[in-house]
């Protein structure tokens, strides 16, 4: 019962942050002008400074595990993979390719991995180790299949045109750049010496992140397109919550992953799919509807499914 209250603490108040975001559309609060210049502000300041920050506050020096490094690199390489790789081949409608994949394998643990752990720990664990592992492949791979999925690219074969274009993508990516300076102000210990003005000013614009791009993504969902897209926000959903989490955390049990570094790869496999994957699919012409839907979804089943993950590792003595 501890473990659903604090994974709906950590969940419902996300999903409503959304909600009100729909709402406070609904009762025009906010134009269109105010909703595409959120998104651009988002992308490009307030998510690149939020990874910056979680990173460079840390001593990833100290934390450092190698192995869960790797392993989470390389189920997030595959999983990136295979959902690619079966989108191609199982949707018909070529238009929802990359939004699909990307919000399928893609978790919201540089956003709500440090709330989860902490909730259930205390203090932050091996969450950073996680962030080092995935987030930057989560982000590369999210600007290659964007680049090549995306609505304008669909019919273009010129492959070394769209290559170049998601190269040059990756290297301008904020959020990229943002965990590269992050890793550099953890070596170099940033924060021990950054004046105060600094830190806050950061502090501040990070804290913004989460809870303008929920409102943001509750203020752009269109609940009738939405609902001509529930079978792939279903098959999305139980991509992202069921089907990964069985597969690769049963990986890890065989690899002898146990206790934090175990509850760590639970965190980032059960997690929701992260909020900035709607601001890059809108960035990048891909499908904000069926993002928004996956996003909004993931959210409210993640408080279950997450739950089902954890209690299932307790009885079985993986986890303390």
């Amino acid at each position: 019962m501890n473990d659903l209250i604090y994974s709906l603490n950590a969940t419902m108040p996300v999903f409503l942050v959304i909600l009100a975001g729909y709402i406070f559309n609904r009762m025009g609060m906010f134009s269109e002008g105010f909703i595409s210049s959120a998104n651009k502000f988002i992308f490009n300041v307030c998510l690149p400074v939020m990874v910056f920050e979680d990173l460079a506050s840390e001593n990833i020096i100290e934390s450092f595990n190698g192995s869960l490094v790797i392993f989470s690199g390389v189920i997030t390489t595959i999983a990136f993979a295979v959902i690619w790789l079966c989108a191609k081949l199982f949707i018909r409608d070529k238009l929802i390719v990359g939004a699909f994949v990307q919000a399928a394998y893609r978790s919201s643990v540089a956003v709500m991995g440090f709330a989860f752990m902490q909730n259930i720990c205390g203090d932050s664990g091996l969450i950073p180790m996680i962030i080092i592992g995935c987030v930057p492949l989560y982000n590369i791979y999210a600007v290659t299949v964007l680049t090549f999925e995306a609505e304008d690219a669909v019919n273009d074969t010129d492959k070394k045109g769209k290559l170049k274009k998601a190269a040059a993508g990756i290297a301008k990516n904020p959020i990229i750049i943002g965990i590269v300076i992050g890793c550099i102000g953890s070596l170099l210990n940033v924060y021990s010496f950054m004046p105060p003005i600094m830190s806050k000013t950061l502090s501040s614009l990070s804290s913004i992140a989460s809870p303008l791009s929920l409102i943001v993504i509750g203020a752009s969902f269109e609940g009738k397109k939405a609902l001509a897209k529930l079978r792939p926000t279903a098959v999305c959903c139980a991509v992202k919550l069921v089907i990964l989490p069985l597969v690769f955390l049963s990986a890890a049990v065989l690899m002898g992953f146990r206790g934090e570094a175990l509850l760590a790869l639970i965190i980032m496999l059960g997690s929701p799919t992260t909020p900035s994957c709607y601001i890059m699919a809108k960035n990048m012409k891909n499908d904000g509807v069926l993002t928004s839907s996956v996003i909004a979804a993931t959210t409210l089943l993640s408080s279950v499914t997450l739950t089902f993950w954890i209690y299932i590792a307790k009885i079985m003595g993986y986890i303390s």
